[in-house]
């Protein structure tokens, strides 16, 4: 199969955008990621880019999807993230989430490993099959029954974060996918909540049933975001990845190893 990318990143209703997002390739593999830094006055986005360059730095190394491979590089990106913040001041209280999916374009599979509520999504035929499950407060009492996901939405501790890179005395809270099959016609999804939050995943599909290309799903979803976030609203950040068949792909990927910025 080949792979087809696109992304959005915007600074919404906030002064400066703390979202970062990238991917890298080498023909086989295919890392895609973003990540939503967290801490203000700059630290935030340091944390993000850090998160970014580790991640995917260490993927570029030794490609792969296995579980300890993807969990190893988030554990790594934690300790990136930990060394940057003893350099104090704006640095010192920095946190990012993070969400990666790991492609193997020639066995047709990938998986996916997260921290935090940068979410990833897979789509297939017109429906929503799989998401990751945030690390936050909101989600836990979605999971215990207390609130449903659109509860969960408008909630005022929705962003109150259970897990993130920068956790200094434990590990933050890492999930990791077991790999799973991928088909021409499917989309995969990453974003930062500013995308999701604002929309649901109700939203999410049907402005993907509307689109005919990646492209034009991501102006949706800005179009989307738009008229629906409220005044002061999140930054937002979307990388979306549409599986053709080899005779369908429409958009090469850049120079292997490229990791395009926010």
């Amino acid at each position: 199969m080949e792979i087809e990318i696109v992304t959005l990143s915007k600074q919404g209703g906030r002064s400066y955008n703390e979202d970062v997002h990238g991917h890298w390739h080498d023909g086989r593999y295919v890392a895609c990621l973003v990540a939503d830094g967290a801490g203000g006055h700059g630290g935030g986005d340091v944390a993000a880019a850090t998160a970014r360059s580790s991640v995917l730095g260490g993927f570029g190394a030794a490609p792969g999807i296995d579980a300890v491979s993807l969990r190893h590089l988030l554990e790594q990106a934690n300790r990136d993230v930990v060394a940057r913040q003893a350099e104090g001041g704006k640095l010192a209280a920095m946190r990012s989430t993070v969400v990666l999916a790991a492609i193997d374009l020639h066995d047709n599979r990938f998986a996916w490993a997260h921290s935090g509520d940068s979410r990833a999504y897979l789509f297939r035929a017109g429906a929503l099959v799989a998401r990751t499950v945030d690390h936050s407060l909101v989600q836990q009492m979605v999971a215990g029954g207390m609130l449903d996901e659109e509860g969960a939405r408008a909630h005022p501790h929705r962003n109150m974060l259970l897990s993130a890179l920068g956790a200094v005395d434990d590990l933050p809270e890492i999930a990791v996918s077991a790999p799973m099959p991928l088909v021409a016609g499917d989309v995969l999804l990453l974003c930062s909540d500013g995308v999701w939050e604002p929309l649901g995943d109700d939203c999410l599909l049907d402005t993907l049933q509307a689109s005919r290309n990646p492209s034009q799903w991501v102006e949706h979803l800005d179009q989307a975001i738009k008229a629906r976030a409220k005044p002061g609203h999140d930054n937002y950040t979307a990388l979306a990845a549409w599986l053709h068949a080899d005779d369908e792909a429409t958009q090469l990927l850049p120079m292997p190893g490229e990791a395009p910025a926010s």
